[in-house]
C-alpha cells in the first residue's frame, strides 16, 4: 500500500470507483484498490511516484473540487510494516535523511486496533531525530498510520495529507 484514503463510512464502493477514476485520470490504469477491515478507509497501490500524485490530487481538489465527493482524506504511505515498535522504528529511520539537521518536524500519528500507546510510539520514533519538533510550521512530517497488525510509515514535506473539505473551504 501507498496511500490510504478516508471517506464517510458506508460510501468505500463510491469512493473506490471515484479514486479509480482519478488515478486512472492521472496515469495510472491498474491500481490496486481494497477496503479495509476499518470502515472508511480504503488502500491503494499506485505506480505513480508518491509527491507527483499528492499535488495531482492537491491541485484537482483546487481546480475541480466537484470531482472530488467522497474523499475525506489523502495519507501517502512510502513504506510498511508489522505494528511493533521495533519495525516501526526502523523503517521511520530508512526514510529520515530527507530531514536535515536544521528543519523541524511534527509526528502525526493515527491508532486503529493496536495496543500500542501513542507515547511508546512517538517517544521511539523521536529517539532518532535531534531536530527539533514544530507542531505549527514543520518543513517536514513523519505519519504513521496503524491498522492493526500493518502500519504505514512515511515522512513527507509538511501538508502532505491531503484533507479535502479543508482545501475546499481555503479555495
Amino acid at each position: 500500500m501507498n496511500l490510504l484514503i478516508t471517506c464517510p463510512r458506508n460510501t468505500e464502493l463510491e469512493t473506490i470507483d471515484e479514486v479509480t477514476k482519478l488515478l486512472n485520470e492521472f496515469g495510472d490504469s491498474e491500481p490496486k484498490i481494497f477496503k479495509t477491515d476499518f470502515s472508511g478507509i480504503i488502500k491503494i497501490e499506485t505506480v505513480i511516484e508518491l509527491f507527483e500524485l499528492v499535488e495531482k490530487f492537491r491541485c484537482k481538489i483546487e481546480n475541480e473540487p466537484w470531482e472530488l465527493r467522497y474523499c475525506s482524506r489523502i495519507i501517502p504511505i512510502q513504506k510498511t510494516c508489522q505494528t511493533d515498535i521495533v519495525s516501526i522504528k526502523e523503517n521511520v529511520a530508512k526514510l529520515i535523511d530527507c530531514v536535515k539537521p536544521n528543519e523541524t518536524y511534527k509526528v502525526s500519528l493515527e491508532r486503529r486496533d493496536s495496543r500500542l500507546t501513542r507515547n511508546e510510539i512517538i517517544s521511539s520514533v523521536v529517539s532518532l531525530l535531534s531536530n527539533n519538533v514544530s507542531l505549527e510550521i514543520p518543513n517536514w512530517e513523519i505519519i504513521i498510520q496503524i491498522l492493526g497488525g500493518i502500519t504505514g510509515v512515511s515522512i513527507m514535506p509538511k501538508n502532505s495529507i491531503l484533507s479535502i473539505s479543508k482545501i475546499k473551504r481555503l479555495n
